[in-house]
């Protein structure tokens, strides 16, 4: 499916959808928790279905009524379902490298079904220190890996510049096993505030873990207890692209249902505008863009990487200079996001180039238009999308459907802002 964008200028106010981030975890506690949960989420995403499907064929039920996720956990900390248990993860990396430890602490024989680009992406680091503790993996690297045995505790390093996720994972797992255990991160953390995500869902429900310079030390024997009614936070992922796309297009727009107290670390594209020029008005949980006079800036997006699609679209509508810097791990996520963001931009008459870890822009204030690829990837289509009101003619986004991925009412939500969109099939 294409969708093809025509020059507007989007304004007005948009809810911000459920964070996908806070919704994986609240699924995953729940279902490793005795008695039932109520998780409300008022949207769904492919990403969102993939952990629940997995964790309805591992260990809990899993119904979704109107806006809420009912999850009812049947025998967490010793596996419940009976027969093999085949875990389609999709494209989900959360999906995949959360639930990975913990199918291993709940001593279950399962195989992994990770699809499109996610067999390929890193997980050695996460594979060795659960190897080292008992488990046994074949088919690395495949779309089709199968897990046995059962996790032993004890010390777990692993490297914190390659993916939180592993350390997620760890987190949700090793409260499960019988002795204690410890995750010593190794070099330098990057993504850190997802890590927190992990540890306020997990202390939610009731698990102990402590923490000193960047170690945490997990108690064994520990179990999860639902607190009954949750609700998921608000996106700051996806909805930095509203802002962003307020930002270019000079008309304000209002997101609502952000948090400033939230953990989740997107939430730095505030600053990150007010950088570039843009005014930023906070009230309550509305979040507000008032359009100023652009220029380009220095932007270090090691804590921040999911943002680098929309700042770069920022960047290509600003005076001046641009430079984004260490966001080498873009390279392994849906797409190599840097190349893809330089191309897919550069394609439209923006003025980038990629660097080894980054993207160097000079911003152009109006670019030309023409045809973007998503690349199979839901950033890569939003960054597109909300480009378009920079461009002087229409903007055609081939595959478009990667938004599913994560927002599959994208485009709707951005015609109701007053965007105007033709669909072909």
């Amino acid at each position: 499916m294409n969708r093809i964008i025509s020059p507007s200028l989007p304004s007005g106010t948009i809810e911000s959808i459920p964070s996908k981030s806070h919704v994986h975890r609240l699924l995953i506690c729940a279902a490793l928790s005795r008695g039932k949960s109520m998780i409300k989420c008022r949207t769904r995403s492919e990403d969102i279905d993939a952990t629940a499907d997995c964790l309805s064929a591992l260990c809990a039920d899993i119904n979704r009524k109107e806006s809420v996720f009912y999850v009812d956990g049947e025998k967490p900390g010793s596996g419940a379902r009976p027969g093999e248990k085949l875990l389609k993860c999709r494209e989900s990396g959360s999906t995949y490298r959360f639930l990975f430890p913990v199918v291993c602490a709940l001593g279950e024989d399962c195989t992994f079904l990770p699809e499109g680009r996610l067999p390929e992406r890193p997980m050695e680091p996460l594979f060795s220190v659960l190897e080292e503790k008992g488990i046994s993996i074949r088919g690395k690297g495949s779309g089709r890996v199968s897990v046995s045995g059962k996790l032993k505790s004890g010390k777990f390093s692993i490297p914190g510049d390659i993916s939180s996720q592993f350390i997620s994972g760890l987190i949700f797992a090793l409260p499960l096993l019988e002795g204690d255990s410890v995750i010593e991160i190794t070099g330098t953390v990057e993504s850190r505030k997802y890590i927190d995500i992990t540890l306020a869902a997990v202390r939610s429900f009731g698990i102990n873990i402590y923490e000193e310079n960047n170690t945490f030390k997990v108690p064994g024997n520990q179990k999860y207890v639902t607190p009954g009614s949750l609700t998921a936070e608000g996106d700051w992922s996806n909805s930095a692209f509203w802002l962003c796309c307020g930002a270019l297009s000079g008309k304000e727009i209002t997101c609502t249902g952000l948090s400033m107290n939230s953990l989740q670390g997107d939430k730095e594209i505030c600053s990150i505008l007010e950088k570039f020029g843009a005014e930023i008005k906070i009230s309550e949980d509305n979040i507000t863009v008032i359009p100023g006079r652009l220029k380009g800036t220095e932007i270090d997006a090691s804590q921040v990487p999911d943002l680098v699609p929309a700042i770069a679209a920022v960047a290509a509508g600003a005076e001046g200079h641009t430079v984004i810097r260490n966001a080498g791990r873009l390279r392994l996520k849906e797409s190599d996001r840097l190349k893809a963001v330089s191309q897919v931009l550069a394609g439209l008459g923006a003025d980038i180039r990629e660097t080894e870890d980054g993207l160097i822009i000079n911003g152009l204030k109006i670019i030309t238009g023409g045809t973007a690829d998503s690349w199979g990837d839901h950033r890569i289509a939003m960054m597109a999308s909300i480009v378009s009101v920079i461009c002087s003619s229409d903007v055609r986004i081939t595959n478009a459907q990667a938004v599913n991925k994560s927002y599959p009412a994208f485009f709707e939500d951005f015609a109701s802002l007053g965007a105007v969109i033709h669909t072909e099939y």
